[in-house]
């Protein structure tokens, strides 16, 4: 079963940071990984089921905005298998061997 995929991209380090602690502490998901978009710009994506991704990107919005900007946030109830396939976001491709 996939599970949600949930983002947060803020602008500045130290709002993604924000973000990131305050989902991972406001429900049940697991910080997968980070993204340095480029002039700023930094996404942090979790996992968890979808009430809990939710939740927790709703949290990470009102952590992040206290000490700088939210972008734009985004919430994949289902993501396609596809998804792991070519962003693997802090899974292990099916198919792949860990090394």
């Amino acid at each position: 079963m996939a599970e949600a995929l949930g983002m947060i991209e803020t602008r500045g380090f130290a709002a993604m940071v924000e973000a990131a602690d305050a989902m991972v502490k406001a429900a049940k998901v697991e910080l997968v990984s980070y993204e340095r978009i480029g002039g700023g710009y930094v996404t942090a994506v979790v996992r968890g089921d979808v009430a809990a991704v939710k939740a927790a990107v709703e949290a990470g919005v009102r952590g992040a905005e206290r000490v700088g900007e939210v972008v734009s946030t985004h919430v994949i109830a289902r993501p396609h298998a596809n998804i792991d396939e070519v962003l693997p976001l802090g899974r292990q491709p099916s198919g792949g061997k860990k090394k």
